[in-house]
């Protein structure tokens, strides 16, 4: 049957249906897509898309369109679909505001360096560079966030591009985008005039590693006093050869933010991430170590903070070799995969015996555990987002998923959630673009409906795309949104307290969410007491359980978390006027310094401090 959408430039006259020995290239495409393992396709329909639809309609069985309320949340699910599965995450909009509202999820996964395909929709060609309705030069819009970024010219390339497209972006971990005249896939095209190249896709092979790099690093190691192990998710899956080392040459552990689920909670060396996403044992260490190990790591503040400037050695492991000596320079660069050179370091390095070093680290960790603990298990007072933690932690199964927003919660959240390597925590990184949470707890659930999923999310964040909270009810998501509602911009507040005269733009008012979510068909239910938690969260489990979505909006109070980054903790670099203040405002009247636990152990400590970094 011919399609009456001469509006957007298809000739009528050419017909959709099958003739023999041919196929339609919106519907060859989608078979493409299928061939490599693509499940769900994200976004909304619109004229200048809609010979795709046609084809998605007929191709059903086999790949699932999922319809979201806004572009953006789109592609921020397919986006984190990438990061958490490895696969192509795909998306697409229709010609001009449909394609141009892709940009912030494909921006997110250009910055992580994950794989995405935006399939966009363009005018017919027939309508092409006429300036007609939506029609305009789409090619240079994506041309900064894609690998690849073609407009397709005539229906036999089609999936010929796709399929280029899909192989670009798996190549160069990053994001490809194809511009789609919408007459172009009605069109028939020969059976035998397109193939998959699915079949023939591998990755690289881990780098042979270079023996003298190796001896080098180890040569370092065994002379170093105080060796520090900082890991990104480069050792992501390979957490125990780097526990294993850490232990065997008493070296400490930081990590990146992003990589906090790699390791269990419980390490008694884990020091946690430095900088404004922090934790105390992190910011501490570096200003005190003599030696670095930089592990899969691209630490993004490591110029502007000066993270590495008392440091004396710095030995860098890197699968990609224009990451060596990037952030920092680099004494030793070793070529390879994390774990291959970390296991071959192990096998070479002196074993060390318990040292001061060691001990006043493990000291510190534990003094910080012990006061986030005291948050977290508080009974009374007002109810802050320790508490909230508290709870999720108490009934979050062993796989349990985290979607990640940005803001405080990202932050509050590798303090206070208990991981292990089997959970998952996901947010967006370099990118760090609000509203990530609810699509990327969207991504999680269709990708593996059977583990318990979470969107956690500040009121800021979730404000953002709360109208796809329609999707996860529609789709029957049974997730557990639990929104963190405080009325500000609580991350951005917080730098304007270091930064500016005063606040303006951080605070608005208040949503009741629990009315929402039962506007939109989930359960909702509403916290403002410590008292009442237990209850609810009991109750989300047994909401979740029988299929239904669970939003909890927790109305948690108004102060800011500890900055670690700005410690004021040592009576060398700071009063006692001021050490009182700061310890009375962030309920941190046991923490001590890292400074005090290595003269504990007759260490001398630098006294030495990071900066904020571009802030």
């Amino acid at each position: 049957m011919a399609k009456n959408v001469i509006q957007f430039g298809f000739d009528t006259k050419v017909a959709n249906k099958h003739e023999l020995g041919t196929i339609t290239a919106g519907v060859a495409t989608v078979k493409l897509l299928e061939s490599w393992g693509v499940k769900h396709i994200y976004d909304i329909p619109g004229g200048s898309i809609n010979s795709l639809m046609d084809a998605l309609y007929e191709e059903n069985q086999h790949i699932d369109y999922v319809q979201v309320r806004h572009e953006e949340v789109g592609a921020m699910a397919a986006s984190m679909h990438a990061k958490m599965t490895g696969e192509i995450g795909v998306c697409f909009g229709s010609a001009g505001p449909g394609g141009t509202h892709l940009m912030n999820g494909l921006y997110d996964a250009r910055e992580d360096h994950v794989p995405v395909l935006a399939l966009v929709g363009q005018f017919g060609t027939s309508g092409m560079n006429w300036d007609t309705f939506q029609e305009m030069n789409e090619n240079p819009i994506f041309a900064d966030v894609a690998v690849y970024n073609r407009t397709v010219m005539t229906a036999d390339q089609l999936p010929h591009v796709v399929d280029e497209a899909i192989r670009q972006a798996y190549a160069k971990n990053g994001v490809a985008v194809v511009q789609i005249p919408v007459d172009l896939g009605w069109v028939n095209i020969a059976t035998d005039a397109w193939y998959s190249t699915a079949h023939a896709h591998r990755r690289y092979p881990n780098p042979t590693l270079d023996p003298e790099d190796i001896a080098l690093a180890v040569n370092i190691l065994n002379e170093a006093e105080r060796p520090v192990i900082f890991a990104g998710i480069g050792t992501r899956g390979k957490g125990k050869i780097v526990m294993d080392l850490c232990r065997k040459i008493k070296a400490p552990l930081a990590n990146t933010g992003i990589s906090w689920d790699n390791f269990p909670s419980d390490f008694e060396a884990l020091l946690g991430s430095p900088n404004r996403v922090s934790t105390k044992p992190s910011v501490e260490v570096f200003p005190e170590a003599d030696v670095v190990v930089f592990v899969g790591n691209n630490y993004p503040f490591a110029e502007v903070s000066k993270v590495f400037k008392h440091v004396k050695k710095f030995i860098q492991i890197d699968i990609d070799p224009s990451k060596l000596g990037k952030r920092h320079y680099a004494d030793v660069a070793i070529l390879g995969d994390a774990g291959d050179a970390l296991k071959a370091i192990y096998d070479k390095v002196d074993e060390k015996p318990e040292n001061g070093w060691w001990r006043a680290n493990l000291d510190n960790v534990a003094n910080w555990n012990e006061y986030v603990h005291r948050l977290e298990t508080k009974t009374e007072g007002e109810l802050q987002l320790y508490q909230v933690y508290n709870q999720i932690n108490r009934v979050s199964e062993k796989d349990a998923i985290y979607s990640i927003d940005v803001g405080d919660v990202t932050q509050t959240s590798i303090r206070h959630l208990h991981m292990n390597p089997q959970q998952m925590w996901r947010t967006s990184a370099l990118f760090a673009t609000m509203g990530i949470g609810l699509p990327g707890a969207i991504a999680a659930k269709q990708d593996f409906p059977g583990r318990q999923v979470w969107n956690l999310a500040g009121d800021g964040g979730f404000n953002m795309v709360m109208q796809d909270l329609a999707t996860q009810v529609q789709y029957k998501l049974p997730i557990i949104n639990v929104v963190f509602a405080n009325k500000q911009y609580g991350f951005i507040k917080d730098e304007q307290e270091d930064t500016n005269k005063g606040f303006l733009g951080v605070q608005f008012q208040d949503t009741d969410y629990k009315k929402l979510a039962e506007s939109m068909g989930a359960v909702g239910y509403s916290v403002t007491e410590i008292s009442q938690l237990n209850d609810v969260f009991d109750a989300a489990i047994r909401d979740i359980a029988h299929g239904r979505v669970v939003v909890i909006d927790a109305k948690i109070s108004n102060e800011r978390p500890l900055p670690a980054e700005l410690l004021e903790l040592d009576p060398r670099l700071h009063s006692d006027e001021d050490i009182k203040r700061f310890k009375k405002r962030y309920e941190a009247e046991d923490l001590k310094p890292l400074s005090y636990f290595l003269e504990k152990e007759g260490l001398e400590s630098h006294i030495g401090t990071i900066e904020q970094g571009g802030f």
